[in-house]
């Protein structure tokens, strides 16, 4: 091969003006695209940090009920929306408003950003960097957080005791009930459509942090969590189990659980006692009232509450409708 075909060597300094001519052009690109990581934050990471804090509101609700147990029963059931509302104020004061996480946040190492601010920023080293809320941000959360539900609740409440559903109010009560109906079905709506949003993209676990522009992030790169995940596992679990317990068991009738397991029990003293107990408590009544006219003896609270409930109950020992009680020996 000649030596005339090989091409000359480029000058020592080739680079230096090769970088220069190129330094125009960086610089006149966005600075939403110049060196902008992408991170992704753990979405079982976000769940578990909102279910924290509402444990968090739950114990510190149960310990500010104990100060005023010895006061008038009942009296801090008619203000309870307002504790709620106190207790979400004091949790976002002195975590939110000093620019420290949530005690749910901080477990899971997380923190707000305000994302917003993301575009003006240049070089990024691990996708993490970030100012936090603003003032008005946090001032926002707090409105809708604490306000919002306090606000909701209390709308809620004093429809429901002024009947604004009923059709027989004025027309305006009416037009306003189902203007509240409406505005709650929309909220939901859009808030599954924001929970399939967070679940595909990881970002905005709720409506607030994505009308805000309020990103959770790692607080630290370096920093693992400080709950594990078997514990969460077994708490989630047995909050589940037990959440459909409660559900469960008012469907349950008991007396007739009491009647279908009967052939099966051991006990059988008490066998001279059917005739004289209650069908639906199994106990012996106190006032003795008969149904008529099959003539088997009930309580008479059990009895009424049955016949109130349901104009066509039907006696449990024989079937046959109630159309009457009368007091036993009366």
């Amino acid at each position: 091969m000649s030596s005339s075909n090989l091409s000359p060597p480029p000058p020592e300094d080739e680079w230096i003006r090769t970088y220069l001519r190129f330094i125009p052009g960086w610089h006149s690109l966005p600075l939403s695209h110049q060196s902008m990581i992408p991170i992704s934050i753990s979405r079982v990471n976000q769940f578990d940090a909102a279910r924290l804090d509402i444990e968090m509101s739950a114990m510190l609700k149960e310990q500010l009920v104990k100060v005023f147990s010895l006061m008038k029963p009942g009296m801090l059931f008619q203000y309870e929306p307002e504790l709620d509302a106190f207790l979400e104020f004091l949790i976002w004061r002195f975590s939110i408003w000093v620019d420290k996480p949530t005690p749910g946040n901080a477990l899971m190492n997380l923190r707000y950003r305000d994302e917003r601010a993301m575009d003006s920023i240049g070089k990024v080293r691990t996708g993490l960097e970030g100012p936090g809320l603003t003032i008005a941000q946090k001032i926002l959360y707090c409105i809708a957080t604490a306000g919002g539900q306090y606000t909701w609740a209390r709308l809620q409440s004093f429809s429901a005791f002024r009947a604004w559903g009923d059709s027989e109010q004025r027309p305006l009560a009416r037009h306003a009930w189902i203007l509240i109906q409406r505005i709650e079905g929309l909220y939901k709506a859009a808030s599954f459509g924001n929970l399939l949003i967070f679940l595909y993209t990881g970002r905005f676990r709720s409506l607030i942090e994505r009308v805000l522009q309020a990103r959770l992030v790692y607080g630290s790169p370096n920093m693992n969590r400080a709950v594990s995940f078997e514990y969460m596992n077994r708490q989630l679990v047995w909050n589940e189990f037990s959440e459909m317990l409660l559900l469960l068991l008012p469907l349950l009738n008991s007396s007739s659980m009491k009647k279908l397991l009967s052939p099966f029990s051991k006990d059988k003293s008490s066998s001279s006692k059917v005739d004289d107990s209650c069908s639906i408590c199994q106990a012996i009544p106190a006032i003795p009232f008969l149904a008529l006219p099959c003539q088997h003896r009930y309580c008479y609270y059990c009895l009424r509450t049955r016949c109130s409930a349901a104009t066509s109950f039907r006696c449990p020992s024989c079937g046959e409708p109630v159309v009457a009680m009368q007091r036993h020996g009366g």
